[in-house]
């Protein structure tokens, strides 16, 4: 995960808050910026939770009822930035190792990263173990883990960076499609 991939996805949920909130991106951001020093220290989503809740309640004003549910489920199964982690190791990987990878590889790498990401628990350290998992499903060398285990500490911080960031922006976004009044 880079800035490369992580920009895209900002501006996705910067509209997102635009559009259907009507507010800023900037009043967004503002609003959940300790949760994403949480999320990047800590490198979990779910380890970030209570203070996902308390951001989107007290800054933005979304009730309990739709945060408690919203968030707890986008901590669970909204693992875009793992998604793009695994996707793009393996693509380094099979670049280190020489190896060209077919449409079908790909796809196989796109459909196992998002399946392994919903399925790794939300604990510091599970993205790179589930990259065992997807490089196996191509036939790439497990041993391609090594390549990206010095900076995965960095790439999980981020990785739970968009998370979090995604999990805050929905559950604003189902608040004011519900009728809720969001803070200003």
């Amino acid at each position: 995960l880079s800035l490369h991939d992580a920009l895209p996805i900002s501006i996705i949920y910067s509209l997102m808050i635009l559009i259907f909130c009507r507010r800023s991106p900037a009043w967004f951001f503002r609003g959940i910026r300790e949760t994403i020093v949480t999320a990047f220290a800590t490198r979990s989503s779910a380890g970030t939770l209570p203070v996902t809740l308390e951001n989107v309640r007290e800054n933005f004003g979304v009730s309990e009822g739709i945060s408690s549910f919203v968030v707890p489920l986008g901590a669970t199964i909204n693992m875009d930035g793992t998604v793009l982690y695994l996707g793009v190791c393996a693509l380094f990987v099979a670049q280190a190792f020489n190896v060209l990878v077919t449409p079908q590889m790909l796809i196989t790498i796109a459909i196992s990263s998002t399946l392994a990401s919903i399925g790794a628990a939300g604990v510091p350290g599970a993205g790179l173990i589930m990259l065992t998992t997807v490089l196996s499903s191509v036939g790439l060398p497990v041993e391609g883990v090594g390549l990206v285990a010095g900076i995965d500490v960095i790439l999980g911080g981020l990785r739970s960076c968009l998370n979090v960031v995604g999990d805050a922006a929905v559950c604003a976004v189902v608040a004011s499609s519900e009728g809720e009044q969001l803070k200003n």
